[in-house]
C-alpha cells in the first residue's frame, strides 16, 4: 500500500473498498474493512476543501513615455510618413548614425524613418530618414528566420547631426547565452505609446530566444532585447529584437528574437564600414 500514501482520504477509501471486495470470498475481515472505508470517506468529506491554485499571472508590458536611444520605424509614402509598423534602436557605432531592427520590417520596397523616443504624436529628437539598409544575405536569398536582423543607417536633412549623439546610444551585444535578464521594449502599431516589460529569456531551438509577456502585438517588430540597462541612463545592451520564429511570434503574448551571433557581428562591421 506504500503507493497510496500522500493521496487525499476519499481516494484513499475507493482503493480500500476495491481491494476488500477482490479478498470478499476469502476473508472474513472483509466488512470490517468496508466499515472502515466508509468512515474514512465521512471523515473526508467533512475536512475543509483547499482553494484550487490559481495559474500565475503573465505579465504584460507596461506603457511608458518612451526612452531616447528606442523609437518607431515608420514607412514613408511620397515624402510622408504613413503610420508606424516597427520598432527600431540606435547602436553605437563610430559615425553615430546606426540603427538596429528586424530585416522583415524592411523588406518591402517603401523608404523608412525613424523617430527616436515617439510618443503621443510627438518625436523630441526628430524624424531620422534611412539612406541605407543591411541584411545578411541568408536573409536576402530565403528570409532565414535565424537571419532576420538589419542596421539602418539614418541622416537628418544635410544638419550634420549624429543621431547618437542626442539619443544616446545601446551597445551592440553577440554571443549572449540565451537564458539572460532583458527589457523589452516596442511600439504597437495602432498605438501612440511604447511599451516596456522586464522577464527573463530562454531558448527557443538552437539559434534563437524566447521572451514572454503580454501585449507585444504588430508593430513591435525590431524591440530590442535589453540586457544590463542602466537604471541612469536607460541605456543597455542589444541582445536580440522581437522577429525571427513567424516574424517574432503568432500571439501577442509570446515574442521571439534570433541569436545575435557572428553573422550579425560582421553585418555590423559591413555596416559601419560602408556607413
Amino acid at each position: 500500500m506504500a503507493g497510496l500514501l500522500g493521496r487525499p482520504a476519499a481516494l484513499v477509501a475507493a482503493a480500500v473498498i476495491t481491494v476488500s471486495l477482490g479478498i470478499a470470498l476469502t476473508s472474513p475481515t472483509a466488512h470490517g474493512a468496508a466499515r472502515l472505508a466508509v468512515r474514512l470517506a465521512a471523515a473526508a468529506k467533512s475536512l475543509p476543501r483547499r482553494a484550487p491554485i490559481a495559474p500565475p499571472l503573465r505579465a504584460d508590458g507596461r506603457v511608458f513615455n518612451g526612452t531616447p536611444a528606442v523609437g518607431a520605424l515608420f514607412p514613408m509614402h511620397a515624402g510622408r510618413l504613413g503610420s508606424h509598423t516597427c520598432t527600431a534602436s540606435v547602436v553605437a557605432s563610430p559615425a553615430g548614425d546606426l540603427v538596429i531592427t528586424a530585416a522583415h520590417c524592411v523588406s518591402g520596397a517603401n523608404r523608412y524613418a525613424f523617430a527616436p523616443a515617439y510618443h503621443n504624436g510627438w518625436a523630441p529628437y526628430g524624424i531620422w530618414t534611412v539612406t541605407k539598409v543591411f541584411v545578411d544575405q541568408p536573409w536576402a536569398a530565403s528570409a532565414n528566420p535565424d537571419d532576420d536582423v538589419a542596421f539602418l543607417v539614418v541622416k537628418q536633412g544635410g544638419n550634420g547631426r549624429r543621431i547618437e549623439d542626442l539619443t544616446g546610444a545601446e551597445r551592440l551585444g553577440t554571443g549572449w547565452r540565451p537564458v539572460q535578464a532583458v527589457q523589452v521594449i516596442g511600439y504597437p502599431e495602432g498605438k501612440e505609446w511604447p511599451i516596456t516589460c522586464q522577464a527573463t529569456t530562454r531558448a527557443f531551438g538552437r539559434d534563437q530566444m524566447e521572451f514572454d509577456c503580454g501585449g507585444y502585438t504588430d508593430g513591435t517588430s525590431g524591440g530590442p532585447f535589453l540586457a544590463q540597462v542602466s537604471p541612469v541612463t536607460g541605456l543597455g545592451t542589444v541582445i536580440g529584437v522581437i522577429g525571427g520564429y513567424e516574424q517574432g511570434g503568432d500571439t501577442p503574448s509570446v515574442s521571439y528574437s534570433p541569436r545575435l551571433g557572428r553573422a550579425v557581428a560582421a553585418l555590423y562591421q559591413v555596416a559601419v564600414a560602408r556607413s
